[in-house]
């Protein structure tokens, strides 16, 4: 109903349907369709219709001022329920896992408590998965879009992986001129519990697939990403991950032209995961917001 009288008021206010629709990015037939619907939810004919112009019915009128006054009520009630920058309060408890929580999340709400000093936040930085409803846990940050449909769940960041080591490293067994080189590097390698361990990358539509070995592996990035600055080896992670090693030079990105190529199940992309609800948390709303803005800044430096 809020919905149809709101497209009632656009098109009166209009003065056409051919202009309402340009103000609401709807096709006119579309709008003919809401008004009718409208007026059939209502039983009475609010709008007399020609081919030059629209006017109100008796009914239309009345029923105008009364949607008017409808429609600002419901703004100003959804806007109380939203936090605002002085009022916002209240807790949340957070599950990120360790390394992009300690690499990219824990300065975001440190910046986000200084905006919002009423909250307060309970952060645990843990790799292992998490029950948010009975742990009590108001958002969880995790790799790959959840299997379980009782979560909501929203895109934080879309990941990108990236080959790189250490210039000492690279000074001492040379560059990877193509994939087929890396079979004779020492290649720092996630643990998935595979006999071989392949990755895969692609040019010009060109896919190839090369079986890797290498001395250390581990079930997290962060040790990676420390044997790599140690120059152990050449690793493969996430851009977030290397950002601020690369920019320093600590590490130098490898075969730059080729594109690193993950599965499905392992895709690196970023979730914020909540629990499903009709009426979701407005401070926690205003929490991922909060994310999604301040994320991308970061990861540019």
């Amino acid at each position: 109903m809020l919905e149809l009288s709101r497209i009632f008021i656009k098109v009166v206010k209009a003065g056409s349907f051919s202009k309402a629709s340009l103000l609401l990015n709807m096709a006119p037939s579309s709008i003919s369709r809401k008004i009718d619907k409208l007026e059939l939810l209502l039983g009475v004919t609010l709008l007399n219709r020609n081919t030059r112009q629209l006017s109100l019915t008796a009914e239309g009128l009345h029923f105008i001022e009364g949607a008017d006054k409808l429609i600002q009520d419901a703004d100003t009630l959804m806007a109380a329920l939203k936090p605002s920058l002085a009022e916002a309060k209240g807790e949340l408890k957070i599950s990120v896992f360790e390394s992009f929580g300690r690499l990219h999340l824990t300065p975001i709400l440190a910046e986000f408590l200084n905006t919002y000093p009423k909250v307060n936040i309970t952060l645990d930085l843990d790799n292992k998965p998490v029950d948010l409803l009975s742990e009590n846990i108001d958002l969880a940050v995790r790799i790959g879009n959840p299997a379980d449909s009782g979560l909501k769940a929203r895109l934080l960041l879309k990941t990108k992986m990236q080959l790189c080591a250490a210039p000492q490293y690279l000074s001492q067994y040379g560059q990877p001129q193509v994939p087929e080189d890396l079979s004779r590097h020492n290649c720092l390698l996630l643990d998935r519990h595979r006999q071989k361990n392949y990755w895969q990358f692609c040019k010009d539509k060109q896919l190839t697939k090369v079986a890797v070995n290498g001395n250390f592996s581990t079930k997290g990035g962060s040790p990676l990403l420390q044997a790599a600055l140690q120059g152990l080896g050449i690793v493969q992670l996430a851009n977030w991950m290397l950002s601020d090693v690369l920019a320093e030079q600590k590490l130098q990105l490898c075969l730059p032209d080729w594109q690193t190529v993950v599965d499905d199940q392992h895709c690196g992309d970023i979730y914020a995961l909540y629990k499903g609800s009709k009426y979701p948390n407005p401070l926690l709303r205003l929490l991922i917001d909060f994310i999604v803005e301040h994320l991308p800044s970061r990861l540019a430096g």
